[in-house]
Formats: C-alpha cells, sequence, structure tokens
C-alpha cells in the first residue's frame, strides 16, 4: 500500500517535485456516475450528506472509476448550517433554500456555534473513508464565508446578490457579524474533518467572482483568512478556489492557501503569475469532455504544459463536473493526465 507521505497529490500541493501531474475533479463524487444515481435514489441530498456508510460508498466511486489521486469529502458546502439547527434545504434543481433568511443581527446570533457534537456522522465518516483509501488522500472541505452568507441572505442561489451586497454596503455590522459567525463555522468544521484524517482541505468561494478587488479585501478577505489561517494550523494543504475570480486571485492567495485554483477563464499561463509562490489547480474547461477525445486530451495537454511554470500543479476542470458528462471521458482524460511526460 503506498502510504500518504508518497501522494503525488500532497507532494504537488506542498510544492514538491512529483513523478506525474496529480488529477482529482471538482464533483467527482456524484452527479454524472451511474453507481451513485442508483445509491442515491429516492433519498434528499441532505440526508444521502448525514449517512456514513452512504458518503463513504459516494466518495470512494470516483476513486474506484477513475484512479484519481484524491478522493474529496462527498457533501455540501450548506450541510454545517443544516447541523447546527438552519432550517434549510437543497431542493432539486434549484439548490439550497433557506427557509428564514438572515436580515438582522438578532437573526445572526440565532445561528448556533458548531461543535464536534453536531457532525458526529461526519467524524465517522471521515474515519471509515481514511481506513478504505489507504494511499490516496482525502480532501475536506467547507464553503467560504461569502458564498454561504450569500444563501443565507438570498434564501437560496442568487446571479445578481443584490440582497447580500445590499447588507455588506448599507449594514456592515450585520455582514460582519454573519462573516465571523460563518468562519468559525466554516474553521470548526475543517476541523472536524482534519482531526478525523483528511489529508488536505479546500475551502470553496463558488460567488466570490461577483465582487470586486476592493470589496473583496475590505469585507470577505479577511474572514476567508482567518479560514485558512485557522486550517493551516492543521498542518494540511490549503486549497482555496472561486469562479470567476480572474481579478481576485492574488487576493485569494495571499487570504492563505496553498493552491489557488482558477477556473477556465483565466489561461493557467496568467493565472501562474497572479497567485505569487503557490501552486495552482485546474483548469480545463468542463464542457471539453463533450467535445471529440483528441481535443479534449488536446487542451488538457496545453494546461499541463502551462502548469509546469507553477510552484506545484493540481490538474482538475476548471469548476465542478458538469452532471450529463460520460464517466468514460474522465477515466480516458485521467490515465492520460498520469501518463503525460
Amino acid at each position: 500500500m503506498t502510504a500518504l507521505t508518497d501522494s503525488v497529490f500532497l507532494r504537488a500541493a506542498r510544492g514538491e517535485e512529483v513523478s506525474h501531474t496529480p488529477v482529482w475533479f471538482m464533483r467527482q463524487a456524484g452527479r454524472s456516475l451511474p453507481e451513485y444515481l442508483k445509491v442515491r435514489e429516492g433519498i434528499g441530498m441532505l440526508e444521502s450528506c448525514m449517512d456514513p456508510d452512504l458518503v463513504t460508498e459516494i466518495t470512494l466511486q470516483p476513486v474506484r472509476r477513475y484512479g484519481v489521486d484524491a478522493a474529496i469529502f462527498f457533501s455540501d458546502i450548506v450541510l454545517p448550517l443544516k447541523a447546527v439547527g438552519v432550517d434549510l434545504d437543497i431542493k432539486a434543481g434549484i439548490g439550497p433554500v433557506v427557509a428564514n433568511p438572515v436580515r438582522t443581527l438578532a437573526d445572526v446570533e440565532a445561528i448556533p456555534d458548531l461543535t464536534p457534537e453536531h457532525v458526529g456522522f461526519i467524524t465517522q465518516a471521515v474515519r471509515n473513508l481514511v481506513g478504505e483509501l489507504g494511499g490516496t488522500p482525502l480532501i475536506g472541505f467547507a464553503g467560504a464565508p461569502f458564498t454561504v452568507a450569500s444563501y443565507l441572505v438570498e434564501g437560496g442561489p442568487s446571479k445578481e446578490h443584490a440582497k447580500t451586497k445590499a447588507m455588506m454596503f448599507g449594514a456592515p455590522e450585520v455582514w460582519d457579524a454573519l462573516m465571523r459567525k460563518i468562519a468559525g463555522i466554516a474553521s470548526a468544521y475543517l476541523k472536524v474533518q482534519v482531526d478525523a484524517g483528511a489529508s488536505a482541505i479546500q475551502l470553496f468561494d463558488s460567488w466570490a467572482g461577483a465582487l470586486t478587488p476592493e470589496d473583496y479585501r475590505t469585507a470577505v478577505m479577511p474572514h476567508s483568512q482567518r479560514v485558512l489561517t485557522e486550517a493551516g494550523e492543521l498542518g494540511v494543504p490549503r486549497i482555496h478556489f472561486g469562479v470567476g475570480t480572474s481579478n481576485l486571485l492574488t487576493l485569494m492567495g495571499e487570504a492563505g492557501a496553498d493552491v489557488v485554483g482558477v477556473d477556465w477563464r483565466t489561461p493557467l499561463s496568467e493565472a501562474i503569475g497572479k497567485v505569487g509562490d503557490r501552486g495552482v489547480q485546474g483548469n480545463l474547461d468542463p464542457t471539453l469532455v463533450f467535445a471529440p477525445t483528441e481535443v479534449m486530451l488536446e487542451r488538457a495537454a496545453q494546461v499541463i504544459e502551462a502548469g509546469r511554470a507553477a510552484k506545484g500543479h493540481i490538474f482538475n476542470l476548471g469548476h465542478g463536473v458538469i452532471p450529463s458528462t460520460n464517466p468514460d471521458q474522465l477515466k480516458r482524460l485521467t490515465d492520460f493526465v498520469h501518463s503525460y511526460a
């Protein structure tokens, strides 16, 4: 069995020499896999995330099928909120929906802080996985404060984030309290995962691309920085990823990441110059898996070549796996990245 210390994923995340470019895929654990759809049949998303046996099985499925270099813990960024008692659900075709959106300081204060007791099922699932994965690292994750705040304030997914920004600009004391609350929950949640055996963490700031650099730097970055700093004290590599964040990549690195995730809109060669002395992760356009295989692989080769200039490079898509993706294409892509000299 390969020891975790030999993991190419962890070596690349630390900026060490690797035998090949490591690869894993965001949203690899689910959505496009027939075996995932089968085990999830009739079971709600959050219900699935709270069943340690189901989480273990779903997290392992892409590792078995593709032979990727890391597993990503199967969960959802709003799960910690559900665990502490926030009234929310994940509606099919919509996403997270919050029954009572946050508007006031009292609303923020009503959200309990997260303790390990809230998420015993997470500890159990991570321990199960570490036992099964052997030399394959497990990536724990949490939603970054801005993205989670957006769900809480908007009451669900939003394209404009108008209510979120209205609070940020117009009620800064409520905004600051909410961001502190979420940062505390995210930090505690990541600690639970690492304490149980996760070898790296990723902080997902899916909606940070809605912000200007100045608004990110003053109203958001300090809170992400807190989460990443506290995660750093756990001694594991930290990946920080956002969508549409070309204008924020330098700041997202400065917030405390060891590796900055880059979406497909920014060429990796350009991103490497922005993130400083850090690794990069990404960034093949997720739609390229629908192109002819030779086109997909040609573009993958370009990503790998560009990644050579970085302190470390972890191959990934520039966002999550699209649900209608053919898993055989991801297998071909994984094999190609592994064999690329």
